[in-house]
Order: C-alpha cells, then structure tokens, then sequence
C-alpha cells in the first residue's frame, strides 16, 4: 500500500479555523506532518495553532473562492515549506437561504466560495504534484446534491458540482499520473457550526479522513468514502447476475483503519 509520510511534503488543509478543518490540522500534525491551515479568520487559524504541541502548524489567511489569492498563496506555501503532498478541499459556507431570499449575487458567492475555493486551490496544488508525478487531494463532501434540505439551494447546487469536479479532474488526470490520486470524502453530520448539536466528533471524523489522505494507491483514484466505508458504485443486473452463476461474491467496500 503506498502511503504519503511527512517526507512527501507538505498538507494543506482548507477552513482550518474551525469544526472538521481544524481536526484534520490537528491530526496531521499528531502525525508529524507539516500543515498549512487555509481560512478566511485569522484569530481562528491561531486558535488552531495554538491547540499544536509540535508548532508543526502554519497559519495563512485566505479567501479560498479569491483565485488570485488562491494562486499566490500557494506559491509562498512552496517558497516557505516545499511541495504540496497532501490538499483537503475542506472550507464551505452555507449560508442557509430561502431561494427567493437570494439574489443571483448571494447565490454565485456561495458558489464562488464552495465550488470556486475547490477549483482554485486543486489547480493551485496540482501543479507541483503533476511535476513530481505524486500527491493526494481529498475533496470533503456531501449528498446535499442528492436530498438538498429547505433553505439550501446554494449549498446543494455548490456541493453537487464539487463531486462532479472531481470526476471530471480523475477522468482528466488519472491515465496520465496514476501517482496523483484524487477522490471524495464524506464524513457524515459532524457537531460544528456548520453541522448538528448531537452530530459526530468532528476529531473521530478527521481520524477516518486523514487514514483515507495518507492512502496514495491508484486503486483509490475516483472513489468515493462515507465515513470510514467506501461507497461503491452501483451495478447492474448483468453483473449481479454473473455472480450468482460463478458462485462468487460480488465487489466489497474498502474500509478505514486508522492507525493508533
């Protein structure tokens, strides 16, 4: 199994200012990674680094859906700490808006934010991987596209095109560099700001995520995990049919052990 260590480069965790980012950042740094924590609120990032025994935590305020910022950024990231490794798409607003409380402006924003951040800092961090032909991009998502809630539209929208991004990026990347593996993560209803009260650990969650980041196999290019259990595609009649008259089990999902 190829697995990314610290020797790889440099993690970058976006929206590492609070709830699920901030977890990811503190358990890559148990780790023994170096993280860049992207997010909009400063006091948030030095909170994050403070809650860091090992200073391994670098804090850089940014507006991930501002690409020009996105794209500088990035490179200081280089400059100051090498090669990106390891990228969570992880910041997302939602805003929680009736459809006719939005303007097209409201709307695009959170499109800009979700949606656009991802864009961004994917092609921001692909560069360098592309160059050394390794790396790991782990896009936190959601089924808010399948069953989107009231007073979600833009969230929804925003999300389900995320999904469709990384698809696209695997259906564009994965033959050339079976080293850079690019996937979806969906960690489940958390207990954060953006979450539920009686939702999951956000820290339990960051353990499965980060399991699933440092897994750099071809294999997992384009899979999607829930939690800590892969997701497989569906299929069809055909192929379940095939294996009932080969008397053989059919596919099963990959799961996530973290180490201790």
């Amino acid at each position: 199994m190829s697995r990314l260590t610290p020797d790889d480069g440099v993690a970058v965790v976006t929206g590492a200012g609070s709830g699920l980012g901030r977890a990811l950042a503190l358990r890559l740094v148990a780790l023994g990674f170096d993280v860049v924590g992207l997010g909009r609120r400063s006091a948030a990032l030095e909170e994050t680094q403070a809650l860091t025994r090992k200073r391994r935590f670098h804090p850089m305020a940014l507006d991930v859906g501002r690409s020009g910022q996105v794209r500088s950024t990035f490179a200081q990231i280089a400059e100051a700490h090498g090669p990106v490794a390891l990228l969570f798409n992880n910041a997302a607003v939602y805003p929680r808006r009736d459809f006719l409380a939005e303007t097209p402006e409201s709307f695009m924003a959170t499109v800009e934010s979700n949606l656009g951040g991802m864009v961004a800092c994917s092609h921001a961090a692909l560069a360098g991987m592309v160059e050394r032909g390794r790396g790991r991009i782990v896009n936190v998502a959601t089924f808010a596209d399948i069953a989107p809630l009231p007073t979600s539209s833009a969230y929804a929208v925003s999300k389900g095109a995320a999904r469709v991004l990384t698809r696209a990026l695997v259906a564009d990347l994965g033959d050339r560099f079976p080293g850079i593996v690019i996937g979806d993560w969906m960690p489940g209803m958390l207990r954060t700001r953006m979450g539920i009260s009686d939702g999951l650990d956000p820290a339990l969650a960051a353990r499965w995520g980060v399991e699933l980041g440092l897994r750099c196999e071809a294999g997992l290019n384009g899979a999607v995990f829930e939690q800590d259990r892969e997701i497989l595609p569906p299929r069809g009649l055909k192929g379940r049919l095939r294996d009932l008259v080969l008397l053989r089990a059919g596919p099963r999902p990959r799961l996530l052990r973290p180490e201790e």
